[in-house]
């Protein structure tokens, strides 16, 4: 029986490939979750990509199964801290990170969360290391 189910997701115009992406043109990267990871994960662009925000110390947020990049980039998360969605424990434990019973953590610059449910909370953690303030209105 499959742990989750696919979904019919909001079709999203491309500006760019990720061959033309400078990750240093760039202050934070999400990396959402569903199925694409598991495949994007052995581009070697994306996975310098994924590199530079975490040699860099820029905000990175990942969510689901979204961890399964990182986990191609081990050397950057041993030791570190984060969540992922339960069938993705295994992959994140392999690649030398510890992985947390919570459905959101944030460890330095990393923003994890277990899935969609929990975007709320990730966008809001996201922003704060981003340094994003709500405007308010006058």
């Amino acid at each position: 029986m499959e742990t989750f189910t696919e979904k019919w997701a909001y079709k999203i115009e491309s500006h760019a490939s990720v061959d033309e992406i400078n990750p240093a043109d760039y202050d934070g990267l999400i990396i959402p979750g569903g199925r694409a990871p598991e495949y994007i994960r052995m581009n070697p662009k994306v996975q310098e990509i994924a590199a530079h925000f975490l040699k860099e110390n820029k905000p990175l947020g990942v969510i689901c199964h979204g961890q399964l990049v990182l986990t191609t980039v081990r050397e950057y998360i041993k030791g570190r801290e984060m969540t992922a969605y339960t069938a993705c424990r295994p992959e994140v434990e392999a690649a030398g990170a510890t992985y947390v019973e919570k459905m959101l953590h944030v460890d330095g610059n990393i923003v994890s969360g277990h899935a969609w449910p929990d975007l709320p909370g990730f966008m809001r953690e996201f922003f704060k290391l981003l340094n994003v303030r709500e405007k308010s209105a006058v």
